[in-house]
């Protein structure tokens, strides 16, 4: 029996991946997209979502999720709740993508990658606890909850220098912990930093817990890695801003990814160094990392494959 060919695939169930979804349905090409282990991507870890265009009242992460998946389901895009486990992409022009959900063999003519990013946390059982309590990985998403508050940002690059400076203009206080003696960000960053006034920065620190009623933090638990002397920190609010790391294992030895894991897409396009494939959303943008442009990436990336299949005919 020979095996069906489909227009397009898409991997990953974020705002890129369904956003990808819509338009390709749209467009008839019939997409099949495979969820992973995550349906909805990071924004089913995020409560409150009130920056996206649209909705004048919030929606909770998991709604807009299950919003944008009935839309893509409406033009009759195919949703499996299955993980891609590996894949073997073709080189030529017009060639046929392979594809394994488990033993499922899965050929497809494009392929948009939406497997999204996932944020680095310390790995504390009290991130877990507090997370939606307080302990958050994106200041842009949360930041505006703890207007006036006092925070803790975790980190010294140039992510964790970014958080404090643009919490700084939200909250009373930002406790910046940095693990050694010195900030890994840019000189230019390090400088924002150091003049703004409400952050402090404590070198030689770490966060070892998290303390709260009704899992709300209410202090942070730190200790001096050089003295070992522990102490608390009153906080409303816990940013670990240590970087993300994009989901792009099964991918690394057949596409081009960049020394931090993101897949290269040519500038102004989602385009891959593949004939046939494209990326879309945080697995390939390490600066915006908001629902916003990923749905709008997976907007671009669906029109670049019905072009590509076009230009095969």
């Amino acid at each position: 029996m020979e095996q069906n060919i489909l227009d397009c695939v898409i991997v990953g169930s974020g705002p890129s991946g369904f956003t990808a979804a819509i338009y390709a349905a749209r467009a008839d090409l019939k997409p099949e997209l495979y969820t992973g282990l995550e349906p909805g991507g990071q924004l089913t870890t995020t409560t409150e979502v009130d920056n996206f265009p649209g909705y004048p009242a919030g929606i909770t992460g998991p709604e807009m999720m299950m919003d944008l998946q009935k839309q893509a389901e409406r033009f009759d895009t195919k949703v499996h709740y299955e993980m891609i486990t590996k894949v073997e992409f073709s080189k030529e022009v017009g060639g046929v993508h392979k594809l394994f959900a488990g033993n499922k063999e899965i050929l497809a003519k494009t392929v948009i990658i939406s497997t999204g990013a996932t944020a680095k946390y310390l790995g504390l059982d009290d991130e877990k606890k507090y997370n939606g309590g307080g302990v958050s990985a994106c200041a842009t998403c949360d930041g505006f909850f703890y207007r006036g508050k006092d925070v803790v940002v975790v980190g010294a690059g140039d992510t964790a220098a970014e958080e404090a400076t643009y919490l700084a203009k939200l909250v009373n206080k930002v406790t910046m912990l940095v693990r050694k003696d010195e900030f890994r960000a840019s000189k230019a960053m390090i400088h924002r930093v150091q003049n703004t006034p409400n952050i402090e920065v404590k070198f030689r620190h770490e966060l070892i817990g998290i303390e709260g009623e009704n899992n709300l933090v209410e202090r942070a638990v730190v200790i001096n890695n050089e003295t070992q002397e522990k102490s608390t920190v009153d906080v409303h609010g816990i940013f670990i801003a240590i970087g993300h790391k994009p989901n792009t294992d099964i991918f690394a030895d057949q596409i081009n990814l960049d020394e931090n894991g993101y897949i290269e897409t040519e500038k102004g396009s989602t385009r891959t160094n593949l004939p046939g494939v494209f990326a879309a959303g945080d697995v390939q943008d390490h600066i915006y990392r908001q629902a916003i442009t990923a749905a709008g990436s997976g907007c671009m990336a669906a029109m670049d494959a019905e072009k590509y299949l076009a230009e095969l005919h």
